[in-house]
């Protein structure tokens, strides 16, 4: 393995039925990330959530609730590099009114979008949690989503 496992804290962003997701690209591949990123050392996991938040999407000032989630990709043995994120995912709500004016100002954010939880299934999503993004709600109790790996 390349390292130590890293923690990437992420929120799933919600607005009404909808979803705010951050479209990535890496070599020709496109694919889309609930907005977060690595946790820097001395940094909680909250502040650290709060400040990716800033940078990928210009919100602030949210309110987040948990975690409500967590899980792990492990790449496979023969990947190169051999990578191991741990995820742990937070939820806030986001006001329509906010929405038009996201913006990113971190060079790896490709755009963003507003996906209905019914379209969540035909996006790539990373990592591949699509079936706990289209049926969590507030109040639901914390998952552990096991390994996960997107190939």
């Amino acid at each position: 393995m390349s390292g130590d496992p890293r923690i990437r804290v992420s929120a799933l962003l919600t607005c009404g039925g909808t979803v705010l997701l951050c479209k990535q690209r890496k070599a020709s591949r496109e694919y889309w990330l609930m907005p977060g990123g690595g946790v820097e050392n001395g940094e909680s996991m909250h502040v650290a959530l709060l400040r990716e938040l800033a940078e990928e999407t210009g919100l602030t000032g949210l309110k987040l609730d948990g975690p409500i989630a967590i899980a792990e990709s492990i790449a496979p043995a023969d990947a190169i590099p051999r990578k191991h994120v741990v995820h742990i995912i937070f939820h806030a709500e986001v006001d329509p009114a906010d929405v038009a004016a996201i913006s990113s100002g971190d060079g790896a954010v490709h755009g963003h979008g507003l996906v209905s939880r019914d379209e969540i299934e035909s996006i790539d999503l990373r990592p591949p949690i699509h079936r706990f993004v289209q049926r969590w709600r507030p109040g639901d109790p914390f998952a552990h989503l096991g390994e996960l790996w997107a190939r």
